[in-house]
């Protein structure tokens, strides 16, 4: 089932988030959030109007997708960026791509023009997923993120939602 995050789900999104803090450069932070930071990031989700969705099995997160604007400026008020985290115990089994599709069609409803998601790279599974919801790579910064002794450039895909 795919619905909106409510806070009895912040301990298991800060647990699935800071796993790929500990352990992959999927996120480039080196420090794991605390409870407190991962509601505050859902406060600031909130008072934007964006939504925040999880996925859930059973009473389990399986994972999480949310938005955030994309810049403060007015103008960039109908584009905003998208993530999604999956409990490493439930990669490769289309929930991400259940999340976005949810996530997707919310940002469309709520008049969103574009989306943009930033994936560290390498990442196949990542890429592999915003392009199978038609986005298209569009920047590609080399060498910009620093984490585990290691430079590691960052990817920008984006789609236009009134075209699709």
């Amino acid at each position: 089932m795919i619905r909106q995050v409510d806070p009895t789900d912040l301990s298991a999104v800060t647990d699935i988030y800071n796993y790929y803090v500990a352990n992959t450069v999927v996120s480039l932070e080196e420090t794991p959030r605390s409870l407190k930071q991962i509601e505050q990031r859902l406060q600031k989700v909130a008072s934007a109007g964006l939504p925040w969705l999880v996925a859930e099995e059973k009473q389990e997160i399986l994972g999480y997708a949310y938005a955030v604007p994309w810049n403060t400026r007015e103008a960039y008020r109908h584009t905003a960026e998208v993530s999604v985290y999956l409990s490493p115990s439930h990669t490769g089994k289309g929930i991400g791509s259940l999340l976005y599709e949810a996530l997707f069609t919310a940002l469309k409803a709520q008049s969103f023009h574009v989306v943009i998601g930033g994936i560290t790279l390498p990442n196949p599974a990542s890429t592999q997923l915003h392009e199978k919801f038609g986005m298209t790579k569009t920047a590609h910064f080399t060498e910009v993120g620093y984490k585990f002794g290691a430079w590691h450039d960052v990817g920008y895909w984006q789609i236009n939602l009134d075209a699709h």
